[in-house]
């Protein structure tokens, strides 16, 4: 059912400006444990806080890393996984680099299985260690990116091998609720441009638990064919949510609906018609019924859009792109869409930052879509950070998930200094780890961004990567969880 201007403007007028959301209404400041000035019960915990020596959420500052790798808090610690140029796949090949999005799921007898992308775009001979062209798990053999998949044994051993090759630029994608990878292509390449050999810019399903699904590599071309970040499927209605990080002119979210009678599983994604379900892109409203262009219209948190969607004209973009399709006041624009994360009954949705192509600056937000009301939420919000080379900012949130331990961990890929912090039901903000991992010189330091943050299944161990050169990471300590 649609839901109009109208239908929106007179809900908001009965439920007090359309505030009748899920969940808290969470704001994030740059700063570790900034407060919104609207989050009445955290400052209220803050102020008890203070009469009984807490010093906030999170776990204490961040100790410089010996190792020049990774700082973390008093009594965590952290390992490698993998290691791009020094450990090696079963095959005997170097791990890939550049890792990406990532995602955790239960193996046989104990084991703990990840799927990590590569964000490789252009042709194999731009990267010292691309994807390998495994037998059989070839989409394009041009194409140098792909997923791994990395088996941690109980006892500790780690093995991995490659799950997807010959695709490209890899990038944030996510986990299926029966147990599958999808990995999204942020790339429009078509066949015959940077060296390709067939069309790019689709989505594919990995089976990290079966070798044998992922033979003969197929396109789900039914979720469109643009530059996307990373997907989410509503495990009650089957749709599925994907976000493009595109710009000239900003990308796009867009929901897909399946086909009547469609029932979702391991594999059958694949056996979808190019042109099946539905794919539509978002038309937002304010409170008060007017259409908003672009999200980095929201300046304060709690702000919440009524949403309608509008249906793709040519999904496969066989002349224009997916958006450029539409007119202005047609669709909903954001620039750098990048991760999502279902949880809390709906879809968290990043959106980095924005600058000059984006009506109002900012350094990044979080929105919740919730699928039953139809609305977005802003949940955080980040300033313009005007020094990104000091350490205690936040800035460029990217990769995201939500913490079995309450609230969000965000993985940041902005300027300067990067991070891994995790932000309370209620917005308070705190670092979990720091890149020390210094690719620049000491004049000039350069810090790879984080990406792939995801939870172990029994919630014990965060993983995360450090993109470049590609570096999988452990991280245990003692997590407790967190107050609001």
């Amino acid at each position: 059912m649609s839901l109009t201007r109208r239908d929106f403007a007179r809900h908001s007028a009965l439920t007090g400006a359309g505030v009748a959301l899920a969940g808290s209404v969470g704001a994030l400041a740059t700063a570790p444990g900034a407060l919104a000035a609207t989050d009445v019960e955290s400052a209220h915990d803050a102020e008890e806080a203070r009469g009984h020596g807490h010093h906030g959420p999170g776990y204490g500052p961040l100790v410089p890393d010996p190792e020049g790798l990774l700082a973390l808090p008093a009594g965590f610690s952290y390992r490698v996984l993998t290691h791009s140029g020094k450990t090696k796949l079963e095959s005997g090949e170097f791990t890939p680099s550049n890792h990406d999005g990532t995602a955790t799921f239960r193996g046989p007898r104990g084991t703990t299985l990840l799927v990590n992308n590569h964000e490789l775009g252009g042709p194999r001979s731009k990267w010292k260690h691309p994807v390998p062209l495994t037998e059989g798990l070839v989409y394009d053999p041009a194409a140098s990116g792909g997923c791994t998949v990395v088996e941690v044994r109980p006892d500790g051993r780690v093995a991995e091998w490659v799950g997807i090759a010959g695709t490209a630029t890899n990038c944030a994608g996510g986990s299926t609720p029966w147990g599958t990878w999808l990995t999204c292509e942020e790339t429009e390449d078509r066949a015959g441009q940077n060296g390709m050999t067939k069309d790019h810019g689709y989505v594919f399903e990995v089976d990290p638990l079966d070798r044998r699904a992922n033979r003969a590599p197929k396109p789900i071309k039914a979720f469109g064919r643009y530059a996307h970040e990373a997907v989410v499927i509503d495990p009650k209605r089957g749709h599925a949510y994907l976000t493009e990080d595109a710009s000239g002119p900003n990308g796009l979210l867009y929901r897909w609906t399946p086909p009547r009678g469609f029932a979702h599983g391991r594999g059958r994604l694949r056996t979808l018609a190019d042109d099946a379900g539905v794919l539509k892109a978002p038309k937002c409203y304010d409170s008060g019924g007017r259409f908003v262009d672009d999200l980095s219209r929201a300046t304060k948190i709690g702000t919440v859009y009524g949403v309608d969607w509008v249906e793709v004209p040519d999904r496969d973009a066989r002349t224009v792109p997916v958006r450029q399709q539409f007119d202005d006041g047609d669709i909903t624009r954001a620039r750098k869409l990048e991760g999502m994360w279902w949880g809390d009954g709906g879809v968290y949705i990043v959106a980095s930052f924005a600058r000059g192509e984006s009506p109002v600056p900012h350094d990044g937000q979080v929105w919740f879509y919730h699928p039953g009301r139809r609305t977005l939420t802003l949940k955080v919000l980040l300033g313009v950070n005007q020094d990104p080379g000091r350490d205690g900012a936040f800035d460029g949130p990217d990769n995201i998930t939500v913490s079995p331990y309450g609230g969000l961990v965000i993985a940041e890929d902005g300027d300067g200094i990067q991070h891994l912090f995790g932000a309370t039901e209620h917005g308070r903000t705190y670092p979990i780890a720091r890149n020390e991992l210094n690719a620049g010189t000491a004049e000039k330091p350069e810090y790879s961004e984080f990406t792939g943050v995801t939870f172990s299944p029994d919630g014990r161990t965060l993983y995360a990567n450090i993109q470049t050169p590609g570096i999988m990471l452990a991280i245990t300590g003692p997590w407790k969880r967190q107050r609001h």
